[in-house]
């Protein structure tokens, strides 16, 4: 039985993911042919955010908050990245959205071990990032096997996975700086 306070975690969480997924990620290139042009990332704050909610609560809270969002997703509004309903089950994205799953477990450890730092933070957000991209690359492979499409492997490959993980593992720099506000709220002495 979830308490008040466990409620209030998955609200939160549910409201943070569906925003941080429809925020797109700008690098801005000021005055490049004498303008002010930004650069769009082909990534949302959907990956930094889970991180930060997992390092923030613990993962059956996220777990219960990611699941909701994924069948909100499916079943009622189309709040993914790129659309909705029962249909995204068939593209390659919703591989890299049950990579969320491996992704937040593996970032969990940090609370377990009680080993925050900037270290342990990089390392277990690399093995995280890499540990999302391989899900969604076995649920490309199965696709692809399934539907015996096996031409454009490739072509998802790029898109979704080398085309964005250097992305992905860059927007843990970022989330650097909130380690020792997580350590003090977290870990303080009542």
């Amino acid at each position: 039985m979830l308490n008040f306070s466990k409620l209030i975690e998955i609200l939160v969480s549910i409201q943070l993911l569906i925003i941080s997924t429809m925020i797109p990620v700008y690098i801005p290139l000021p005055f490049i042919y004498k303008s002010y042009n930004s650069f769009e990332v082909p990534i949302t704050w959907q990956v930094p955010t889970l991180i930060l909610l997992t390092l923030l609560f613990n993962r059956a809270v996220i777990f219960r908050a990611f699941t909701i969002y994924i069948f909100v997703g499916l079943f009622m509004y189309p709040i993914f990245h790129e659309g909705g309903s029962i249909g995204y089950l068939l593209t390659p994205n919703f591989g890299y959205l049950l990579g969320a799953y491996p992704l937040i477990k593996i970032i969990d450890n940090l609370n377990k071990k009680n080993k925050v730092n900037i270290g342990n933070f990089l390392l277990n957000g690399f093995l995280a990032i890499v540990a999302m991209h391989l899900t969604g690359i076995f649920y490309n492979l199965f696709q692809i096997f399934y539907f015996n499409q096996f031409d454009i492997f490739l072509y998802n490959l790029g898109k979704y996975s080398v085309g964005k993980i250097g992305y992905h593992l860059i927007m843990l720099f970022p989330l650097i700086l909130l380690i020792n506000p997580i350590k003090y709220l977290k870990y303080k002495k009542r």
